[in-house]
């Protein structure tokens, strides 16, 4: 499939049969209407009479679009201006289309046909039976036809379904009616991607050949429907679900891409102990509209971009400021209640048990790899610039944070420019959000993080797994623990005042200086630039020494030992550094009845621990 995207010679190919995008009329400059007001502000102008990006704020942050095709006069009359790009996105549909299999297409049957809210209830892993009983949420699509059925298809509360029971998110006077309530206030009025479909009037892949250039045939297949020379296979199941009206059946962007995305991130705010499974869950959800033959991966891109914003635009809204909060309320006290948890434990909780979106690893490769399906991308760095108002999707996520904080991290984080469709004015579709769930991708400066562990959750608790880079340093402060589990390399150093810092990871404070003024600092195996201790617990676990490139000063302080393999029989070294000044103010091991012993040396320090007897 890769080699089907990349082929350079079938581009060249190609290229030559078309105008050179040179010789089209060119974007010229920045519109007037991209410095009009931020997206946030004017997303309410996103309804059917809109269909401008001079009237209609969804379609202007789409523009991208614009720099690979321009919209014709009628549906079929589009223009392509970037060649290799909408080959290799109608070429992906071929290949991908080709070699689905009979359970993929059943699957993407599924999705299509299910309430796109409900079908984001699986991203909650092992709390999804849990939310579907407490909110009254059912489908009627719970199988696949084995072939074409002989009429279309739409869900339907069961007739053997609970009183009360609603498709989507679930009934609004259920226990979990106010979550319920805020995914459909985020998949509201203004939500829909039909205004910008009938902006762009780019087609469904199964209407275009390779060139993204609409050939009808002239004739009908056994169902009726036109016949055009494209080689992208529509899932026999879905043929009859295909629209007749070609003008209001545009592919970018995706419908229900779009609402795949909505619905989980209205989720993924209310429980954001599953925020980044319901994001892999909506990148997943959307790959199944191109596994079916529907959707092209510009029509995936286009519609999970307009839901980052739209759902960015209703959550920042302050007419709904009371119920996201009263949503995320709700689903704290009803998961903990539920599990016998408490707001510290249920993090684990939701990551115990069967879990489609278990592997971290894998679906941080799936996010990054459906970015951009891998579509050629133009040599650019364009810097990141975060909307406005993008930082509200991560408030439940890093609630200790601050919303500049927040954007500093949707900025350090976001995927790399060069990709006309996920540029436009404001730049929504750059936005990685499961990479920013895992804290800054760099530090441009000094970060200072101050956590509550009175509050529970992640203000207690929370890891930030991202390799993190930049010239700036770490301040952490208040109460909680904080772990730093990347292969870092920021330089501005690391200072801890109070709570606890973890370093997982040998690499974990970067190449600076590592301050230890309060708190705890816990570490195994860690290697810093250098160290300096005044005040705090150094927390070692035996066997694995901290190892401090340049100088190590000590002034006061504690070591802790921690005995996590028993008493070593032998001496071990805890501290190694080019050069050792000072000494602790004491030095324990982490359990009762033993006592350490040190040996100073100019560059170290070792311990004996010696069992004592009663």
């Amino acid at each position: 499939m890769t080699s089907v995207l990349r082929d350079r010679r079938t581009f060249l190919r190609w290229s030559a049969l078309v105008p050179a995008v040179a010789a089209l009329p060119a974007v010229a400059g920045v519109p007037a209407w991209a410095e009009e007001a931020a997206f946030v502000d004017t997303y309410r102008t996103n309804v059917p009479a809109n269909r401008t990006p001079e009237t209609n704020a969804a379609v202007r942050i789409l523009s991208g679009m614009h720099r690979v095709w321009r919209t014709g006069s009628t549906w079929d009359s589009g223009v392509v201006l970037d060649a290799a790009l909408l080959r290799a996105n109608v070429r992906h549909c071929v290949a991908v289309t080709h070699a689905r299999t009979d359970a993929e297409a059943k699957r993407a049957f599924v999705y299509d046909r299910r309430h796109q809210s409900y079908a984001a209830i699986g991203g909650l892993g092992p709390l999804a039976d849990l939310y579907r009983s407490g909110a009254k949420a059912v489908t009627g699509i719970t199988s696949a036809p084995d072939g074409t059925p002989p009429a279309k298809i739409d869900d339907a509360v069961p007739a053997n379904a609970p009183a009360g029971s609603a498709l989507g998110a679930g009934a609004h006077d259920s226990e979990l009616g106010l979550v319920a309530t805020l995914v459909d206030t985020v998949r509201g009025t203004f939500a829909s991607g039909n205004p910008s479909k009938n902006a762009y009037q780019y087609p469904r892949p199964w209407r275009l050949t390779a060139d993204s250039r609409v050939e009808d045939t002239g004739r009908a297949d056994a169902l009726g429907f036109p016949v055009y020379r494209s080689e992208v296979v529509v899932a026999p199941q879905l043929l009859r679900q295909r629209g007749t009206t070609p003008a209001e059946d545009g592919g970018y962007p995706s419908g229900h891409t779009n609402a795949f995305h909505l619905a989980c991130l209205a989720l993924a705010y209310a429980v954001p102990e599953r925020f980044q499974e319901l994001v892999a869950r909506a990148y997943d959800l959307s790959d199944t509209r191109i596994v079916a033959g529907m959707h092209s991966p510009v029509d995936v891109i286009g519609g999970r971009t307009l839901a980052t914003a739209l759902a960015a635009a209703t959550l920042a809204d302050p007419e709904n400021a009371t119920l996201k909060a009263a949503a995320r309320e709700q689903a704290l006290e009803y998961f903990t209640a539920k599990t016998g948890t408490t707001p510290d434990t249920l993090f684990a909780r939701a990551h115990t048990g069967a879990d489609e979106y278990g592997d971290r690893r894998a679906n941080a490769a799936m996010v990054a790899r459906r970015a951009t399906y891998g579509l050629p991308s133009r040599d650019t760095r364009t810097p990141m610039r975060v909307p406005k108002g993008a930082e509200v999707l991560l408030e439940t996520r890093l609630p200790y944070l601050d919303a500049a904080q927040r954007r500093e991290v949707l900025r350090t984080t976001a995927f790399p420019a060069g990709n006309p469709l996920l540029e436009g004015p404001e730049p929504w579709g750059r936005l990685n959000l499961f990479a920013a769930a895992d804290g800054y991708g760099a530090f441009g400066s000094g970060v200072r993080v101050t956590m509550d562990a009175t509050r529970g959750g992640f203000d207690a608790n929370d890891s930030w797994r991202n390799d993190i880079g930049g010239d700036g340093g770490l301040v952490k402060a208040g109460t909680g623990t904080l772990t730093l589990a990347g292969a870092n390399s920021y330089r501005g150093g690391t200072r801890v005042e109070a709570g606890t810092l973890v370093a997982a990871t040998p690499g974990a404070l970067g190449t600076g200086t590592a301050e230890l003024a309060g708190g705890t600092l816990r570490a195994s195996g860690l290697r810093v630039g250098g160290y300096h201790q005044t005040g705090g617990t150094l927390s070692v676990a035996a066997g694995s020494a901290l190892v401090v490139r340049g100088e190590a000063t000590l002034e006061r302080g504690v070591l802790e030992i921690r005995l996590t393999g028993g008493c070593p029989a032998h001496e071990i070294e805890v501290l190694r550094a080019r050069r050792l000044r000072g000494r602790f103010s004491a030095i324990r091991a982490d359990r009762p009845g033993y006592r350490v012993v040190p040996r100073c040396t100019p560059t170290g320090l070792s311990v004996r621990i010696l069992r004592e007897f009663s």
